[in-house]
């Protein structure tokens, strides 16, 4: 609890030392490029990216490997409550929780152009009575499944393994990876690629997706009715909480076949519209039009309580996507998103800077490069 409230920082999550930890992987991981064969090479570029991407000759080939983080633990809550109260439904939320982690994965995918081919669960179980309810799982596996569907990719394989003292008996870590391709290769999406003037397209979220959880259950935790507190929309916390994150893959997929020339695309979730100077160039990203967030966010906010600048600089505050694009191509992305029913905002433009910057003008809101070391 800082002097302006909670911070994400302070409920256990600090994005600097873990970023550190990152940037020493990417510099071991970069001393093992001499290794591919058969006609493979790495793209160094790609390293610090949301995907990684190895060149072949015909194609990109790419992997991401993402977990659900702890958005499980809500659906257990809720699922407990429910044995103890009649009003509530009884639905376990894992088919919810499914497609999170799903998504999480592939919407990495897609940001440098890369479609998901094969995707494997992990399943890290604190003891095997896990599964012995039969209706939770059920419903993790027809999500999962059906995730696959929306992310027009197949469910390869998994593991599942028990680790008893190492996760509580009563949860689990749900996690996945994916190998996906570029194909042809001049469908790629490289950040090299991004110009003075470009404009940014947010597409919307459905809520607060798979990130913020733990910050979310804090204050749960101090709360009188707790995850059963009523929002602004008159549902409880704990549901608006698990809400299923939208997945992008067809958004992005119908863009490219359409031929749009996407620059960049940025997935919003650690460490919020911070993402949005992901890319290693140095520009200014200007957000002159957000859309209004989604009231699970003003709950966090109020009830942290959390300044605005912590919760945009960790949130996604109702946008879950972006895209960098010629001002000529934007009326082609919003009509697509309007068919795949999502909604999508013109919502900035760029311009060539000395440093990297995010400034989001309806708020008063400036984040610099330092605050995002990824790489």
């Amino acid at each position: 609890m800082g002097d302006n409230g909670m911070t994400y920082e302070g409920s256990g999550v600090d994005y600097g030392t873990m970023d550190r930890f990152k940037r020493f992987a990417q510099q071991a991981a970069a001393r093992t490029s001499i290794n591919p064969k058969y006609g493979f090479k790495v793209v160094e570029w790609s390293r610090g990216e949301s995907v990684f991407l190895i060149e072949g000759p015909d194609s990109y080939l790419a992997q991401v490997i993402e977990g659900l983080g702890t958005k499980n633990l809500v659906a257990d809550a809720l699922g407990f409550l429910a044995k103890e109260m009649d009003f509530l439904t009884g639905k376990s939320y894992y088919d919810h929780v499914a497609q999170d982690c799903v998504a999480m994965i592939v919407n990495d995918m897609i940001t440098l152009g890369a479609m998901p081919l094969i995707l494997g669960m992990y399943l890290g179980a604190g003891s095997s009575d896990w599964f012995k309810d039969e209706s939770r799982y059920l419903d993790l596996l027809k999500g999962w499944e059906n995730a696959c569907n929306i992310s027009r990719c197949v469910w390869g394989g998994g593991e599942t393994p028990t680790l008893r003292e190492i996760i509580y008996p009563t949860t689990i870590d749900l996690a996945g990876a994916s190998d996906g391709i570029i194909m042809p290769k001049n469908r790629i999406i490289n950040p090299g690629n991004i110009q003075n003037g470009d404009s940014i397209v947010l597409i919307k979220s459905s809520g607060i997706h798979a990130n913020g959880l733990t910050l979310a259950r804090e204050i749960a935790s101090k709360l009188k009715n707790g995850f059963l507190t009523e929002t602004s929309d008159g549902r409880t916390f704990g549901e608006s909480l698990l809400d299923p994150t939208i997945i992008y893959v067809p958004l992005v997929d119908d863009c490219l076949n359409a031929g749009v020339d996407i620059h960049y695309a940025v997935n919003i979730t650690g460490h919020g519209w911070r993402k949005l100077m992901r890319a290693d160039s140095s520009f200014t990203y200007i957000i002159d039009e957000i859309f209004k967030p989604q009231p699970v966010f003003d709950f966090i906010q109020k009830n942290g309580p959390v300044d605005v600048k912590e919760m945009y600089g960790n949130l996604n505050m109702g946008a879950g996507f972006a895209f960098y694009v010629k001002p000529s191509e934007v009326n082609l992305i919003i009509g697509l998103a309007t068919y795949l029913g999502m909604e999508a905002i013109l919502a900035g433009h760029i311009e060539e800077s000395s440093q990297k910057k995010v400034i989001i003008n309806p708020l008063g809101v400036e984040f610099l490069g330092s605050s995002l070391e990824v790489r």
